[in-house]
């Protein structure tokens, strides 16, 4: 745990140096009515053996539920080295690279981690990250605004799979500026965009943003959807799963010429579940777009004497300190998350990802075999799909999840309120770190609950 390793001899002669006979007298700026001489309500102070004992406590009450969560989020094994390194002083309180001189292994982290998702997205430069998925896709349809001078429209057309509250962000942040985000229908038999929805949608669009896997966790026709937005003079973002991209095709290859823009959540990138944060948004782009890029963009060079190093880039500092100059008003990147992303691709490489993609798609196969050999289950769409399933039962499917989560199971995400279409619909996940037995467990238990209610409803 940390500490503050000062003596009071150390406190003592650090004063006399500066000159003041207390800490207090460093504050003596504060007004006396502002200062209060105790605080209400809060606790005596703990030891240090009292504060681990309490913490460890409290953290008990959350449980260690198996959870068949997905939805945008996902339980990943991570390996233990990643923190360890990620939360050593040097990388922990890191923060803005601004200085080249006094930044190089922060900038060149960065780097690194750039260099990363473009091999990943098959595009051709990233940026430092931003806030989250969602937020990356608001950016992403402003930059298609900016970039995309040939079109007048402020229309963004998303396909049917586009995570709701990814469209949701989106429209909250850019909104404000005139954008309007249309949806295209969901084909409930197959779960993905009829390609007949493309014809007659009115308006042509600035930018069509196409979700790979969908939310429902289902394969779009990118290749299709792509070359008819790029017919219509719209740019292509695209939102990918990026554990996904270690098998499926990079959206710098869809099409005939490729997504333009690509975006999304990082957090399966070593980045626990943490009660939903803080987690990091990726994005890159072809290179023609790179100066619409928002946030941080970090280059390698040379210096006068020949030796490397690494710098912000193609930027003027005002694209983060003036708002009036700058792409993005909410550019900050995720340093931490990303130092940590860093380590975990580098630790498991291409092949590593690939096995954690393919073991994550096989665990979901068995466990929608599991569920739906049980009496009111069945697979809603049969196609191809990766990380998640959706799955119909015969009764509602939120006292079912209530009844799981009382068992210690997270049984799934409620599709509801989100696909209406779809009735009483739940999505599932099972990543590398669910086994047989955890496999076994969920559906031992969901037959149990959904015998119960069935009966129950009679």
């Amino acid at each position: 745990m940390p500490f503050i390793p000062h003596t009071d001899d150390d406190v003592r002669e650090m004063l006399e140096t500066i000159g003041v006979d207390s800490i207090s007298d460093l504050f003596d700026e504060i007004p006396a009515d502002l200062l209060i001489d105790d605080l209400v309500g809060v606790p005596d102070a703990l030891s240090e053996m009292e504060v681990v004992r309490f913490m460890r406590a409290r953290a008990e009450l959350d449980g260690t539920p198996l959870c068949f969560i997905g939805a945008g989020a996902y339980e990943h094994h991570i390996p233990t080295a990643v923190w360890d390194i990620a939360t050593r002083g040097e990388f922990y309180s890191a923060y803005t690279p601004y200085q080249a001189e006094a930044s190089q292994g922060t900038l060149q982290t960065i780097y690194e981690y750039q260099s990363m998702i473009t091999s990943l997205t098959g595009m051709d430069a990233s940026n430092a990250s931003l806030y989250d998925g969602a937020s990356a896709l608001a950016e992403a349809s402003l930059m298609a605004v900016r970039a995309n001078r040939k079109s007048k429209s402020k229309r963004i057309l998303l396909t049917s799979g586009v995570n709701l509250t990814y469209q949701n962000v989106a429209a909250a942040i850019a909104g404000a500026q005139g954008l309007v985000f249309d949806r295209l229908p969901l084909d409930v038999e197959r779960g993905t965009t009829p390609l007949g929805a493309l014809e007659n949608t009115g308006e042509a669009p600035v930018a069509v943003v196409i979700q790979q896997p969908s939310f429902l966790g289902t394969l779009e026709q990118i290749d299709a959807i792509t070359d008819w937005a790029h017919e219509q003079g719209a740019l292509v973002i695209a939102i990918v799963n990026p554990v996904s991209l270690a098998l499926l095709k990079s959206p710098g290859q869809w099409g005939a010429d490729g997504a333009d823009i690509a975006c999304g959540e990082g957090q399966p990138l070593g980045v626990p579940l943490s009660s939903g944060g803080p987690y990091f948004g990726f994005f890159a782009c072809r290179q023609k777009l790179i100066r619409q890029m928002p946030g941080r963009i970090v280059g390698r060079t040379t210096d006068l004497e020949g030796k490397m190093g690494y710098t912000l880039t193609l930027q003027a500092r005002e694209q983060h300190i003036r708002r009036s100059k700058a792409t993005s008003n909410i550019c900050t990147n995720q340093g931490l998350m990303v130092t940590a992303a860093t380590i975990y691709m580098s630790l498991l490489g291409h092949q590593g990802l690939a096995r954690v993609a393919k073991v994550s798609h096989a665990n979901t196969k068995s466990l929608v075999r599991a569920l739906t050999a049980i009496d009111g289950v069945d697979a809603l769409f049969d196609g191809p799909i990766f990380h998640e399933a959706a799955l119909r039962l015969n009764i509602p499917v939120g006292p079912v999840l209530d009844e799981l989560a009382s068992q210690n199971i997270l049984g799934g995400y409620d599709l509801s309120r989100d696909f209406p279409e779809l009735g009483n619909a739940l999505l599932v996940c099972a990543t590398e770190t669910k086994t047989d037995a955890d496999l076994d467990a969920y559906a031992s238990a969901l037959a149990a609950v959904m015998a119960l209610q069935q009966k129950q409803g009679a």
